[in-house]
């Protein structure tokens, strides 16, 4: 028998072998088998650990209404995303628009994750306990859980980064400089699902140029990769020129008016090893060592450092990285099977378990934070316990839960709020009354939940809705969300406050909304005179 077709190094039978057998069968270019039946259970336990959480006790988030009026409005390009979110978005209201139809995609594409994650450590030369670790690792990685927990492009994007890493790992290890042609397909949809695929493939570049493979460059493939990439970029690239490349602004706007939280090189470490979970820190840790001093994988170890400088420099959030880590779970995963039996051959299986159970009772009490397993009340108390409380990434987002939860909060009974004051208007004055909103959450909202209460279309000149505008209807009234007293004092003959209180919402929404009654202002005149984008 071919001992690469066996289970070396994971059998007992294998293991009781000399480590002269064990080095030539994991440095042999002939893959491990697959473990399927570890990949089959870590992906149905993935998928159930979703659905049975993703929908339980919380509502829409701000993002996905905002997308949802994407899908909407479909086209090659946004503000503040690139086109494929809109497409995901549209498959969720082909299916009922639903919150379990919307949640199910990201699910779905956090499970292949979890495969593909697989796929890679075999083919790093892991066998059935690496691609084990690696699962596990994707799986119970808390960023990773709240990712695939939303229906944003963070979901899928690391699908595209790590079939270029699977693509490359395949070059690597064959010579196949053929399959750069998928390397660019991939990049290339990766850039239409989310801009930032462009650092991936500059820190790949970077890495290529700083090993030997930089003789791919004398290869034509590359090249072609590198064309098909900017061909299937090109719609949004057109569609980003003929708006004088809105998303250029809207970033330097976030930038100059200082959006997010800016972390120094220290802390911005410390946040991504909490985020990870620091259980698993070792893991990923073990793999960049372990990639850096591997000849043929250095390359990947390489590519993480590149990237994650750039990340630290342009003061990204901390799920930027996120995509990025599955790559080194497998290299540390691979590192930990081969070191687990070098160091004691002769126990390496309890070794092997004490690691795997080390990492499940780290992690397990710290998936109702990952999760929407618990209701806010049951969240808070369990923070309480834990003496931990995630760190805010935008300076000005306040509530008593999470940002990615506290925007799942108050969206319907906004809306019901705003047609309780619309529907008290008389026929004729309703007719004549608009609603604009500060921002696209409020505008996703109305527009979602409001048809069933008889309320018109939401406008916005935040973001993307500012290019769906303005209204062909004149509006001599106008029910204004988010504006401050001072608005309705300058632009409203006469006007009538509503206070607006989510207790579990973000406080930046628990703010009055104002019935303007004769408007001192055209909105369908005034409407291009500015736009608000950050």
């Amino acid at each position: 028998m071919n001992p690469n077709q066996a289970d070396s190094p994971d059998s007992p039978a294998n293991q009781s072998r000399s480590t002269t057998t064990t080095t030539s069968t994991t440095d042999s270019d002939a893959l491990p088998r697959i473990a399927l039946g570890v990949m089959i259970g870590l992906c149905v336990a993935k998928l159930l650990l979703h659905i049975f959480t993703s929908v339980r006790h919380y509502g829409y988030f701000r993002d996905e209404l905002y997308y949802l009026d994407m899908a909407r409005h479909l086209d090659w390009g946004y503000v503040d995303a690139a086109p494929l979110i809109a497409v995901y978005a549209k498959i969720a209201l082909l299916m009922g628009g639903s919150l379990a139809a919307l949640r199910i995609l990201p699910a779905l594409a956090g499970t292949a994750l979890v495969a593909l994650s697989l796929l890679i450590a075999r083919e790093l030369g892991g066998g059935r306990y690496a691609q084990l670790l690696t699962g596990m690792a994707v799986l119970l990685a808390p960023g990773v859980l709240a990712m695939d927990s939303l229906m944003t492009m963070n979901a899928f994007e690391p699908l595209f980064w790590m079939g270029c890493v699977l693509v490359v790992a395949r070059i690597l290890r064959t010579g196949d400089s053929r399959l750069w042609i998928w390397f660019g397909v991939l990049s290339g949809l990766g850039l239409e699902n989310k801009h930032s695929t462009l650092f991936f493939g500059f820190a790949v570049t970077v890495a290529l140029l700083l090993t030997p493979h930089r003789r791919e460059f004398l290869k034509p493939w590359i090249w072609v990769a590198g064309a098909i990439a900017i061909a299937i970029f090109l719609p949004n690239l057109i569609w980003q020129a003929r708006h004088n490349f809105p998303t250029l602004e809207d970033l330097e706007n976030v930038r100059r008016e200082g959006k997010n939280v800016v972390l120094g090189p220290l802390a911005f470490i410390g946040q991504q090893i909490i985020t990870m979970h620091p259980i698993l820190f070792p893991v990923w840790l073990a793999g960049l060592i372990w990639l850096l001093k591997q000849e043929r994988w250095r390359l990947f170890g390489l590519t993480f450092l590149v990237f994650f400088v750039s990340m630290e420099l342009e003061h990204a959030k901390d799920y930027y990285l996120f995509p990025i880590y599955p790559m080194l779970f497998a290299g540390g995963a691979v590192a930990i099977e081969r070191l687990t039996f070098t160091l004691a051959p002769m126990c390496a299986v309890w070794l092997r378990a004490a690691v795997v159970g080390v990492i499940l009772l780290g992690t397990l009490p710290t998936l109702p934070l990952a999760t929407w397993m618990l209701s806010p009340d049951q969240y808070l108390a369990y923070e309480k316990t834990l003496g931990f409380t995630p760190p805010k990434e935008e300076v000005h987002h306040d509530g008593p839960l999470p940002q990615p939860i506290g925007d799942q909060f108050g969206w319907p009974e906004l809306a019901h709020q705003v047609a309780d004051i619309y529907n008290s208007l008389p026929p004729a004055e309703r007719s004549k009354t608009g609603i604009l909103t500060g921002n696209y959450g409020e505008a996703g909202a109305i527009n979602f939940f409001g048809p069933a209460y008889g309320l018109p279309r939401a406008w916005s000149r935040h973001q993307n809705h500012w290019y769906w505008g303005p209204p062909t209807e004149h509006y001599e009234n106008l029910i204004f969300l988010q504006f401050s007293l001072d608005d309705a004092n300058e632009n409203c003959a006469s006007w009538q406050a509503f206070e607006h209180n989510e207790p579990f919402g973000m406080a930046e929404e628990n703010t009055p909304i104002y019935l303007c009654r004769g408007a001192k202002f055209d909105l369908q005149k005034v409407w291009w005179h500015y736009h608000h984008w950050n």
